[in-house]
């Protein structure tokens, strides 16, 4: 797979994704690197807090590097935030090429890794909800991350005293 470009987050008054769509991007292992850098700008520009911004990068690299090293080596980020919630999808380009199953039913597939390593343990410590299902001869997990409230004219007035 050719490199990926990295996406830059939109700049004020333009329109470059639908709303809520903060980032839509394929992975594979060489582009890890970037995808996490994306992740951080974007979730960032999105008015995360910088620690609760990194958690959000660490959660999106673990899943995306158990993608590329147990599922087909490569697949999609999307994220996208609703009143109060920003999820991570991160859809396995499906194994169905690997293991001759091109039904998606996923017939074959091994279980997507809940118990080895601490990756998933740790995606799981630090999202607010966690979801992994069959999807196309591979899998989705969708990560759920409670967004903080914003901050009332009360409360911004009470921070300046």
């Amino acid at each position: 797979m050719t490199e990926a470009p990295l996406a830059d987050p939109p700049r004020p008054g333009q329109d470059a994704a639908p709303p809520g769509i903060l980032l839509d991007q394929p992975f594979d292992a060489g582009t890890l690197h970037q995808l996490r850098a994306a992740v951080l700008a974007h979730v960032t520009q999105a008015g995360l807090p910088e620690d609760r911004a990194g958690d959000v990068m660490l959660a999106v690299h673990e899943l995306a590097a158990n993608t590329v090293r147990h599922g087909a080596g490569a697949g999609r980020l999307l994220i996208h935030t609703r009143p109060g919630t920003m999820q991570c999808r991160i859809i396995d380009a499906g194994t169905a090429s690997r293991n001759g199953h091109a039904d998606g039913t996923g017939a074959g597939l091994p279980p997507w890794p809940s118990s080895e390593g601490h990756g998933l343990w740790l995606v799981r410590q630090i999202a607010d909800q966690v979801d992994i299902v069959p999807w196309h001869g591979g899998y989705q997990v969708t990560a759920l991350f409670i967004l903080p409230a914003p901050a009332t004219a009360d409360q911004a007035g009470s921070l300046l005293l």
